[in-house]
This record gives C-alpha cells, sequence and structure tokens, in this order.
C-alpha cells in the first residue's frame, strides 16, 4: 500500500510528461519563404533585348521563316481542341496515384496524429487534475495500491517522442505513450475497488471518463 507521498512522486512524473507533450504538440515554426533571385536586365546575360552595336551585322529572319513552327503550334491546339470536344479523359499518368491524392492521404495521416496527440495531452492533463483534487485527500484517509513506475515509465516515453517530431519512431512513441497512460488509468480504477467506503466513486466515475475520452476515435 503506498500513501499521498506516493502518489505525489507519479503525479510529478505525469505533470513532466504534461509540459513536455505541451511543447511537441506546438505547431512548428512557419518557414521563411525562399527570397527571389535577380535577374539581369542588361548585357549580355540579360532577359531584354540585345541591341546590335553600330557597325556590327545582325541575323535578319525572312519573312515565312518561322511558318513551319506556327503551322506546328495550331496543329497541336486544333488536336487538343478535339480531344477536348469529344470528351476523352486525359491519360493517367504510370507510376502510381496522382499526387493530389497522395496530398489528401498525407493531409488526412496528419490529422489523426493531431487528434491523437490532442486526447494525450488532454488526458494527461485530466488525469493529473483528478488524482490532485479528488484522490490524495483519499489517500490521506485509506492507503492504495500505486504504481509509480508507469509514471516514470510514461515520461520517458513522451521526452524520447518529442526529440523526434515526426516520422516512423514517432508515431510509435505516441501508440506507446497511449497505452501507458491507458495502463495507469486502468491500474488506479482497479485500485480504487478496494477502499472501504463509497468515497471512491467520484474519482473513478471521473477516471473512466477520461480513459473514454482517450481511446475516442
Amino acid at each position: 500500500m503506498a500513501g499521498p507521498a506516493a502518489l505525489l512522486v507519479s503525479i510529478g512524473h505525469q505533470a513532466g510528461a504534461l509540459r513536455t507533450l505541451q511543447a511537441a504538440a506546438a505547431p512548428h515554426p512557419p518557414r521563411s519563404p525562399p527570397q527571389p533571385s535577380h535577374t539581369k536586365t542588361s548585357g549580355t546575360g540579360g532577359s531584354g533585348p540585345v541591341w546590335g552595336s553600330p557597325g556590327e551585322e545582325t541575323e535578319v529572319h525572312e519573312p515565312g521563316g518561322d511558318r513551319e513552327p506556327e503551322e506546328e503550334r495550331k496543329a497541336a491546339g486544333k488536336s487538343r481542341k478535339e480531344g477536348e470536344e469529344s470528351g476523352d479523359p486525359s491519360p493517367p499518368s504510370p507510376g502510381g496515384p496522382r499526387p493530389e491524392r497522395l496530398v489528401r492521404r498525407g493531409t488526412l495521416r496528419e490529422m489523426a496524429l493531431r487528434g491523437k496527440m490532442s486526447r494525450l495531452v488532454e488526458a494527461t492533463s485530466r488525469l493529473v487534475q483528478v488524482e490532485e483534487t479528488l484522490l490524495l485527500p483519499l489517500l490521506q484517509q485509506h492507503p492504495l495500491p500505486l504504481h509509480p513506475k508507469d509514471s516514470i515509465e510514461f515520461r520517458n516515453i513522451c521526452s524520447h517522442m518529442a526529440l523526434q517530431r515526426e516520422g516512423q519512431q514517432f508515431e510509435r512513441d505516441l501508440h506507446e505513450a497511449h497505452q501507458c497512460l491507458k495502463t495507469i488509468i486502468e491500474k488506479l480504477i482497479c485500485s480504487l475497488a478496494v477502499f472501504p467506503s463509497d468515497s471512491y466513486i467520484p474519482v473513478r466515475s471521473a477516471l473512466r471518463q477520461i480513459l473514454q475520452n482517450l481511446l475516442a476515435v
């Protein structure tokens, strides 16, 4: 059996994990936009027309010299127009799904991760609050079996996850953090079952609500 001191130790580790989670859940700082490149407008490398110097021979294009490219452009435009009028869809790009589908999948995945992180932060914050305001007074009357090692492991997982920020390892750490916090809450609920009076009922109800919100999809 453990008293208030053991619970305070657990709360301390959970509060440390909460601060780490809040920092990891903060949005990334925006990247500075790329600076536009400066182009020359004069000289041999300029984008504008280059005029010949006096006395310098310049090449003169005879009229009709660009007739063939112009006819090719007209023919290409005509073929595209006929394809649009016939309603023929553009051929699918080889090599896999289109870019917009990849972006959509990435966006949905990021939204799911943000939602999971948000639930983890909220559940941790609520758990610390319930332990401080409801569970701690009960332990002063009757000691309960506690497991501070779970809170230490939870803090360590959150610290490792904060170093990743993204990627597969981040997702694995996030999953492990969810499972660890779930275990902490479930063990507290089981410990309250041995309490001699009904005063534990509000605490167990609050813990079950936290667990339900944590596991919500």
